[in-house]
């Protein structure tokens, strides 16, 4: 799996993420964010055995245009992609599980 420890700046822009092909994890937070540190073990156990996803970890913030494009509110927000396109979005995953619900959208 490809991945980042940190909410990277800028991030992609929405052309490239809709331009992506396969199965991407999208995730919107910000590294000084409660929510995000708390959730991300639970993110992390989620995805471990996922080795075919690309996972990308984008800072989000007011004005930041990609968070906008998906309609980001809360963080951390995970949304599941498959070719560029939304199949599901996991809001503040409290459990591994919430997470899994999410990815379970990718199998289908």
């Amino acid at each position: 799996m490809e991945s980042n420890e940190e909410y990277v700046e800028p991030g992609p822009t929405r052309e490239e993420i809709d331009a992506t092909h396969g199965d991407v994890v999208l995730e919107f937070g910000a590294n000084e964010c409660g929510y995000c540190q708390a959730a991300l073990p639970h993110i992390a156990a989620a995805l471990a055995d996922r080795a075919n996803l690309t996972h990308i970890k984008v800072a989000d913030g007011p004005g930041r245009p990609l968070g906008r494009s998906f309609r980001v509110k809360l963080w951390p927000t995970v949304i599941l992609l498959r070719d560029g396109r939304e199949v599901a979005r996991v809001v503040r995953p409290t459990s591994e599980a919430d997470v899994r619900t999410g990815l379970d959208a990718l199998s289908k």
